[in-house]
């Protein structure tokens, strides 16, 4: 998949292919923490962004015709990090981003997803000790 630069063409079709995704990934740590991101996928590799409080890195693309599309971050601040996939086709995933928009908030604790449907923010990862950069 390919990051798709400059148009969004999204319809009302329940086709998870001919949508156009978008995946977020937000600083809300405190006290003017900067949250370095690295995001990239087999095919793209979209560069390291150092994020200050509240800002976000965000893209967005098309899945590929097989379902085959995954991202995955890297996410560190102070001596902390964390890794993980942040888009992979499966039916439960896409349903928590709304088949539409997945954001990941780092805060101090956790990291995490916000459930659309629930409206909530679900915990998914730990940071670590270290840093792996």
């Amino acid at each position: 998949s390919e990051p798709i630069e400059g148009h969004d063409d999204n319809n009302n079709s329940n086709l998870s292919l001919r949508i156009t995704w978008h995946v977020h990934t937000v600083n809300d740590l405190s006290d003017g923490k900067i949250l370095l991101v690295h995001c990239k996928s087999k095919d793209d590799n979209l560069g390291i962004h150092n994020l200050t409080v509240g800002s976000e890195f965000s893209w967005k693309f098309k899945q590929q015709i097989l379902g085959a599309t995954l991202f995955w971050c890297y996410m560190a601040y102070d001596n902390f990090y964390a890794s993980f996939d942040v888009f992979w086709a499966t039916e439960v995933f896409l349903h928590k981003c709304n088949y539409h928009d997945c954001i990941w908030i780092a805060r101090d604790d956790e990291i995490y997803l916000k459930i659309f449907p629930d409206q909530h923010d679900e915990y998914t990862h730990s940071w670590e000790s270290g840093r792996l950069l």
